[in-house]
């Protein structure tokens, strides 16, 4: 008797298709993933930006937003500076006299309320380097007259993380 070596056609054909499988569920689950980090991660970016926006309200500075302003370079007196930091998944030039975006990256852009009653924002686009999904979309954090931030963005619901409706 000759005994058997490797495997049959049929038994190759079996690994093949439950690889396939497993591909056909894990590559789209990996994509939202994906996604569903990054809008995680440009909530807390535009989240961090809520702290610099509450300082210059709470000191008066209502005037000029400026993203990202080069160290030394003076800043008129009544301007809010929110040394917002440039990234990979955001669309948006600088504000003011804030120094430009490396190529694509962008900032999130900062609305003031100068009137009383009037709410303030941090609203981010998501931009080229973000998931497929995702470009186009917006996250904004908006600040009531009462001091309470609210996150509301435009995503699928599927990549909204918790905290974030729409």
């Amino acid at each position: 008797m000759k005994a058997q070596k490797g495997f049959t056609l049929i038994e190759l054909m079996i690994v093949v298709a439950i690889i396939g499988i497993l591909a056909a569920i894990a590559i789209p689950q990996y994509q939202n993933y994906i996604a569903r980090s990054q809008v995680s991660r440009v909530m807390g970016e535009a989240g961090n930006l809520k702290t610099p926006v509450e300082q210059c309200l709470l000191n008066g500075n209502t005037g000029t937003v400026h993203s990202n302003v080069p160290s030394g370079t003076p800043v008129p007196p009544g301007d809010c500076v929110v040394d917002a930091t440039a990234s990979s998944l955001v669309a948006g030039a600088a504000q003011g006299s804030g120094s430009g975006a490396p190529p694509g990256t962008g900032y999130p852009q900062v609305a003031l309320a100068a009137a009383a009653g009037a709410t303030s924002s941090v609203t981010a686009t998501f931009g080229s380097g973000a998931a497929t999904d995702l470009a186009g979309q917006t996250l904004i954090w908006e600040r009531s007259p009462e001091g309470t931030w609210t996150c509301t963005t435009t995503v699928e619901e599927k990549y909204r993380p918790r905290g974030c409706q729409n």
